[in-house]
């Protein structure tokens, strides 16, 4: 059995299938759905159903999200797994791609930036908190898909312990060149945390994928 495999999902907000879009967030590194979720009652959008995956001992992979990719196997290869997984069961619910959000903080964040790259495709939108694309320097990310339009978001610390400011660029680099409409900011001396003003935009993107 892969690490994350039959690990439960949490839910909040409206039932999966009564809503008109979902959101798909995963926490970070040492932490549980609980955590994440309480970013949804900030978002105030209650009509959504909010999917919380669970990681098996709390963690998605072992090691900083820029060390070789072999070292944080098989835990990676299971994370992405999960999330293929939870796309397939909203779709399969009736809720296309394009009314999916994929919202993470952290080592959730770098997840959903590696799992998004790799199956590019028209989102409801990508929200990235602290973080960036999975691999050591001078990794090069590549696609066989496209964004098409979907907003996706990049906020991180200009001195983030966790995460360096020139991957969260080149991590913006990658989307935009998938097709991706990018918005990318970084706040001087914020710490490793979500501000009101990325949840605030978060909030927009909702609202969008929403109507």
């Amino acid at each position: 059995m892969l690490p994350h495999e039959g690990q439960p999902v949490v839910e909040a907000g409206s039932p999966l299938g009564q809503a008109p879009g979902a959101v798909i967030m995963v926490h970070g590194r040492n932490a549980a759905p609980e955590n994440i979720l309480d970013l949804a009652t900030r978002f105030n959008r209650p009509q959504l159903t909010y999917l919380a995956p669970a990681a098996a001992g709390g963690t998605w992979y072992p090691f900083s999200f820029m060390a070789d990719v072999a070292t944080n196997e098989p835990g990676l290869s299971s994370a992405l797994d999960v999330l293929a997984g939870l796309v397939q069961r909203i779709e399969a619910a009736g809720i296309p791609w394009s009314r999916i959000v994929l919202m993470r903080f952290s080592q959730g964040a770098c997840l959903t930036a590696e799992f998004t790259i790799r199956h590019a495709s028209r989102f409801g939108g990508v929200i990235i908190f602290s973080g960036g694309a999975i691999g050591p320097p001078g990794t090069t990310w590549h696609s066989t898909g496209r964004f098409d339009g979907t907003p996706v978001f990049l906020g991180c610390s200009d001195r983030d312990a966790h995460v360096p400011e020139l991957r969260v660029l080149e991590t913006a680099d990658v989307f935009t060149r998938l097709g991706a409409v990018v918005t990318t900011r970084i706040y001087p001396g914020m710490g490793h945390l979500v501000n009101d003003d990325e949840i605030e935009f978060a909030q927009g993107v909702l609202d969008a994928m929403a109507r």
